[in-house]
C-alpha cells in the first residue's frame, strides 16, 4: 500500500507550529538559564563566605585583607627587600608577592610587575583569601558563571597584549573610562586574577571621621585618597552590628538580567554575600541610600562609566544619569545596615532611586 507523504501546505503548517512553540518557549529557556547562573553565583559566594569564616577563625576574627604595613621590611620571591612608606604601597607589594610566589612568574618576560599606582584593595583583596586557602590561581570560584570575559582572561593569564581582549590592551575606546594608567602592563596582566565580586570598602578600611579612601564622582572604578591612610585597622566581625542586613561582597553586575545592569541601578538584583554568610539577590532599589559623610548627608550618586569590555550603561555610552551607590558606601560602614530599618542617611523615608 502506498504511503501518503506530507503536502507542502502540511509541511508549512508544521514549520509554523514548531516556530511558534520555539518563540513561546524561548523566554522560559532563557529564564531557566539565568536562574541556573544565579544559583551558581550564589553557591560561589556562599563558598567564599565559608572560606572567609575559616580565615577569620585563624586570624582573631579579622576579615581577609592585606596585612603588610608601612614601615615594615618584606622579602619578595626574587630576593629583593621592600620597605613600603605607606599602607597602600605595602598592600601593592604584598599583592605582587602573592602573585609572583603562587604563579612562579618571578622573572623574565611575564614577571608580575609592581602595582603601586593602583589600590590593590579595590579589586584584588580576594587574592589574600585565595592564598590563605592555598587555592589554585586558576580557580574560578571568584568568577560569576555568566562573566565570560573574566573566565577567558583567567584561562589565558599570559595573554594580555595587543589583540588579547584584555581591557585597554588596544588603547582607549571612546565612551569608556579613560584614566591613563589602565593600559600599563602591571594593570593589564592582573585582569587574569580578577573577580566578578566586589568587597565593600568598609571591610578593608576605617569609617568616618578617620581618613580613608573615598569615591570619585567622575568614575566608579577609582577611589581618592592619600598615602597617610591607615588600611590595616584589623576590621573584625565583632564590629558589624547588623550582619544579616549588611553586604560584604556583591556582583559588580547583575549578569543574570538582560544587559547585565551595573549593581547600582535600582532594578539590579546582584547576588550578595552578607556578613552573616547568607546570600541573597535582593533588588538594589530596596537597599538604603549610600551616604558619604565627607561629602554631606545626602544620598551619594554618580554616573556609571564602564571600563573597556565592561557592560555599557542602560542608556548607552555617555549616559549621564546618576545612580545611587547603595551598599558600597553604607552610612556608618560596619556600624550601619543596607536593608531594612528605614534609611540611616535620611531617617524613615522612601528609598532613593
Amino acid at each position: 500500500m502506498r504511503r501518503r507523504g506530507f503536502s507542502l501546505i502540511e509541511c508549512g503548517a508544521l514549520v509554523l507550529v514548531l516556530s511558534m512553540l520555539g518563540m513561546t518557549m524561548a523566554p522560559t529557556v532563557q529564564q531557566m538559564r539565568s536562574s541556573m547562573r544565579g544559583a551558581g553565583s550564589a553557591a560561589k559566594l556562599m563558598s567564599i563566605g565559608q572560606g572567609a569564616g575559616a580565615y577569620g577563625f585563624s586570624n582573631q576574627g579579622k576579615f581577609f585583607n592585606y596585612s603588610w604595613r608601612a614601615g615594615g621590611s618584606y622579602v619578595m620571591p626574587d630576593g629583593r627587600t621592600k620597605n613600603p612608606v605607606s599602607d597602600s604601597q605595602a598592600g601593592a607589594f604584598q599583592n605582587q608577592e602573592i602573585l609572583m610566589r603562587r604563579t612562579g612568574r618571578i622573572s623574565g618576560q611575564y614577571k608580575i610587575g609592581n602595582f603601586s599606582h593602583r589600590l590593590a584593595h579595590r579589586r584584588y583583596t580576594h587574592l589574600v583569601l585565595m592564598d590563605y586557602l592555598n587555592e589554585s590561581f586558576g580557580s574560578d570560584r571568584y568568577i560569576d558563571p555568566a562573566d565570560a570575559n573574566q573566565q577567558i582572561w583567567k584561562d589565558n593569564p599570559l595573554d594580555y597584549g595587543t589583540g588579547s581582549g584584555v581591557p585597554y590592551a588596544d588603547g582607549f575606546p571612546d565612551g569608556y573610562d579613560d584614566d591613563s594608567l589602565w593600559e600599563v602592563e602591571p594593570v593589564r596582566q592582573r585582569w587574569a586574577f580578577g573577580s566578578s565580586y566586589q568587597v565593600v570598602p568598609s571591610a578593608w578600611q576605617q569609617e568616618f571621621p578617620n581618613r580613608r579612601y573615598l569615591p570619585i564622582a567622575s568614575t566608579p572604578h577609582l577611589f581618592n585618597g592619600t598615602n597617610g591612610i591607615d588600611l590595616h585597622t584589623g576590621r573584625n566581625i565583632n564590629e558589624v552590628v547588623y550582619p544579616s542586613q549588611k553586604v560584604w561582597m556583591f556582583e559588580e553586575f547583575d549578569r543574570e538580567q538582560a544587559g547585565s545592569p551595573y549593581f547600582a541601578y535600582p532594578q539590579a538584583q546582584s547576588e550578595k554575600l552578607m556578613f552573616d554568610l547568607s546570600v541573597n539577590n535582593w533588588a538594589s532599589g530596596d537597599a538604603n541610600s549610600a551616604v558619604v559623610p565627607e561629602y554631606g548627608m545626602f544620598p551619594w550618586k554618580q554616573t556609571y562609566v564602564p571600563l573597556d569590555t565592561f557592560p555599557v550603561p542602560i542608556g548607552g555610552l555617555g549616559d549621564p544619569r546618576l545612580v545611587n551607590q547603595r551598599f558600597r558606601w553604607t552610612f556608618r560602614g560596619l556600624l550601619g545596615f543596607d536593608y531594612g530599618l528605614g534609611d540611616p542617611g535620611r531617617g524613615p523615608m522612601q528609598k532613593m532611586p
